[in-house]
């Protein structure tokens, strides 16, 4: 069969030594099929697909090839690459690509370099006792998640494609197997610097963060003295904005561990993930966090506790007295919390309507979140009505209908202490002169759609049954979060008692 499909990889991080990576191949399915192409992005890959034949069928099944490893396209470079980690604050010397396989890297169409990368392609020297499988649920809950959190504003890793193996896959016990293939703006992540730092490898941490800096951030100037404390800097600042982001919109990444998180920006691994449906700061969905170190409010401090553990293996770079060093990166880590809280307080500020910020407004904040976790109310529900309550003769029914919810906590002194909250927010709107314009601006940052729970399950459930419309359906509905539309009502609501779902899954 012919190779209709043309992927112009041009593989930068293949060009590192080879200490970076292993050059290994996926290993061939039985009988892979095209569950979806995300032709959308595959154009701003600038992938080209030349159909080698008017049937749909056989042009799905090259496809199908392709992205189960079956076949690989023209200048591809696999590579399983090179990492150590942190999880759940435990170290381990050496991680790796243990199920995933990195295809190659290419520069999009604007000129910017990705990487397309096959997961649950089959073992890699850095399997362990693992199968370097995936079952078909945690393929599924990344698409789903990738392209949700991209439509939401969020950097993110994104969804190209999604094909079933035609294999089983033995966990719990039987399950369907699949492949997926995610675009990265890289997979370089803290414990790859960790690889090396903790083999005394100086000089490959220096050709990691050179490479990093041309990759990731060719603003800085690398002669600079002090490039490498720019690189820290800048990649404390877009963590510090990835975290306040997601919370904002009620996300709890699940297993921040050092090799989850991305020198890039981005945010990577959906694994025991989960948007909170009820608001509580000290909520917890994965399975395996027993202890809650990755529970909501925690998110912000263990973004610090990673960043650190990166520093640490910067140190020689930013300066030769080790003191110095420490002293400098002290600082940044010191600012990493002002700047995500800044930025926290930037989105919620834009979440309440406000056109700018003022000091008042960090209260107002912190009462309303005080009230939503007293009363276990639906966090995205709540902020998306609030927009219809900017005035103050606006109808509270619908927003106050809320506390009635199976999960809420209500009282008659919670609803009390809502409206009060309401009454000092508009009165705040007017002072600031934002009153005629916060209900559109609130609609344009506060979704009508999150994957919720319980809708992933649901469609995780019926394609392992074979019915993937379900998941089509709500790939469709995610794709446009900020525009209610009446035909996907049912999708805004939160789970019904005998539909939540408590916890969620790694997936390995």
């Amino acid at each position: 069969m012919s190779i209709s499909l043309q992927i112009p990889f041009s593989n930068a991080y293949a060009a590192l030594p080879d200490r970076f990576y292993v050059r290994v191949l996926p290993t061939p399915v039985k009988n892979p099929a095209l569950i979806r192409f995300n032709s959308a992005l595959a154009q701003e890959l600038g992938i080209e697909f030349h159909a080698a034949s008017t049937s749909d069928d056989n042009n799905d099944n090259e496809l199908a090839q392709i992205f189960s490893g079956n076949q690989i396209p023209d200048n591809a470079a696999p590579l399983a690459m090179a990492y150590s980690g942190h999880q759940f604050g435990q170290l381990n010397p050496q991680l790796g690509d243990g199920r995933a396989i990195l295809l190659g890297d290419l520069l999009d169409i604007r000129g910017l370099r990705r990487d397309i990368q096959l997961k649950g392609s089959g073992r890699t020297p850095f399997s362990r006792s693992g199968d370097g499988r995936s079952p078909l649920g945690p393929v599924l809950r990344e698409y789903i998640l990738c392209e949700a959190m991209h439509a939401l504003g969020v950097p993110t890793t994104r969804a190209l494609a999604a094909v079933s193996s035609g294999e089983w896959v033995i966990r719990d016990g039987r399950e369907p197997g699949a492949v997926f293939a995610r675009v990265a703006a890289s997979h370089i992540r803290v414990g790859t610097f960790q690889y090396f730092a903790l083999r005394r490898d100086g000089e490959a941490v220096k050709q990691l963060a050179d490479h990093v800096l041309a990759r990731h951030y060719p603003h800085i100037n690398s002669s600079d003295d002090d490039a490498y404390l720019q690189l820290f800097e800048a990649i404390c600042r877009k963590q510090a904005e990835l975290i306040a982001q997601w919370m904002q919109l009620g996300f709890i990444h699940g297993v921040m561990n050092t090799d989850n998180m991305t020198v890039s920006g981005e945010a990577i691994d959906y694994g025991p993930c989960a948007f909170m449906d009820a608001y509580h700061p000290e909520t917890v969905f994965s399975s395996i966090d027993r202890h809650g170190r990755y529970a909501y409010q925690n998110q912000p401090a263990i973004g610090q506790w990673n960043l650190a553990r990166l520093a640490e293996t910067l140190l020689p770079l930013f300066n030769d007295d080790e003191k110095t060093a420490v002293e400098k990166a002290t600082a940044i880590l010191q600012d990493f919390a002002l700047w995500q809280q800044q930025a926290w307080l930037e989105h919620m500020r834009e979440k309440l309507g406000f056109s700018a910020l003022k000091n008042s407004d960090q209260a107002l904040i912190e009462n309303l979140l005080a009230l939503l976790a007293e009363g276990r109310i639906d966090y995205t529900l709540f902020f998306r009505r609030l927009s219809d309550c900017s005035q103050p003769d606006s109808e509270r029914q619908a927003l106050l209908e809320l506390l009635n919810l199976p999960e809420c906590r209500s009282s008659a002194t919670l609803v009390q202490n809502i409206n009060d909250w309401l009454d000092d927010w508009q009165q705040q709107l007017i002072q600031h002169g934002d009153s005629d314009s916060a209900g559109q601006r609130m609609l344009n940052k506060n979704p009508a759609y999150i994957a919720r729970n319980h809708r992933v399950a649901e469609a995780i459930t019926a394609a392992e049954e074979g019915d993937f419309s379900v998941f089509e359906q709500l790939l469709q509905v995610l794709a446009e979060p900020y525009r209610s539309k009446a035909e996907y009502a049912d999708y805004e609501q939160p789970p019904k008692p005998d539909e939540k779902v408590l916890r969620t899954f790694c997936g390995t």
